[in-house]
């Protein structure tokens, strides 16, 4: 009972956490929209220029529907940005522009948190799914007993727990990603004069870091489960 109790009490914490970032991110985002940039330049014209300003031309810039839709998938070398920053000629335009072409620019120079979050994607969804799973398996085969070392249930428990452990560390690596493709992105968009310091360059800091917020809020609430489940299997562990 305590297991789920205190799952549900995490969970929770999460939810809010979740939605008070993504409230912030839409906060932002509208915010900088109301902001014009003096270079007149679109999100899909700004991102093809810092492609060319960094010799990647292989990498093609698309519209794709949707409220802050907007990615860059790596096996097809495509940048997807919404209606909104597509077409856009504000701050909130620009920095997420320049963002997406942060993780692209990531990709061709072969950044390692790049590597990190494409190699981890499928064990952390799969570790994320089974690993809570296996650690309350792992305790009913147990009993009342409670986990003993070098049982089978205390290995299906370990098991669980190591496997959530690589949705965190996938959930980590995705916060360093998403904050290295803001930084690439205020300096690309300084350096090239695209935005100039004062308002137009706060308002693209403001919601690039909103976005990163998203990510920090879930890295926080997996972090908090992988904690708990550690107790559970480390605290309870029977050694006889």
């Amino acid at each position: 009972m305590m297991f789920s109790l205190v799952d549900m009490a995490i969970g929770g914490v999460g939810l809010l956490m979740s939605l008070a970032a993504s409230g912030y991110v839409k906060y932002q985002f509208n915010k900088g929209k109301g902001v014009p940039i003096s270079s007149g330049k679109t999100g899909a014209e700004i991102a093809r220029a810092i492609l060319r300003h960094n010799d990647v031309n292989d990498v093609t810039v698309v519209e794709h529907q949707g409220f802050l839709s907007d990615h860059y998938s790596p096996t097809e070398k495509k940048l997807a940005l919404s209606p909104d920053v597509y077409n856009g000629r504000t701050a909130a335009a620009a920095g997420v522009a320049a963002h997406e072409v942060g993780h692209a620019l990531q990709h061709a120079q072969g950044d390692l948190s790049m590597w990190g979050r494409t190699i981890l994607v499928y064990p952390a969804h799969f570790g994320s799914m089974l690993g809570p799973i296996l650690v309350m398996v792992g305790f009913m085969l147990a009993g009342a007993r409670g986990l003993t070392e070098g049982t089978m249930p205390h290995t299906i428990a370990l098991i669980g727990l190591y496997g959530f452990g690589a949705a965190v560390l996938c959930s980590t690596i995705i916060v360093v990603n998403e904050f290295n493709a803001s930084k690439r992105a205020k300096l690309a968009l300084v350096s090239m004069g695209i935005t100039r310091p004062g308002e137009e360059d706060d308002a693209v800091k403001s919601v690039l870091l909103a976005a990163g917020l998203t990510y920090l809020a879930a890295a926080l609430t997996a972090a908090l489960h992988f904690a708990w489940y550690a107790y559970l299997v480390f605290g309870s562990r029977r050694d006889d």
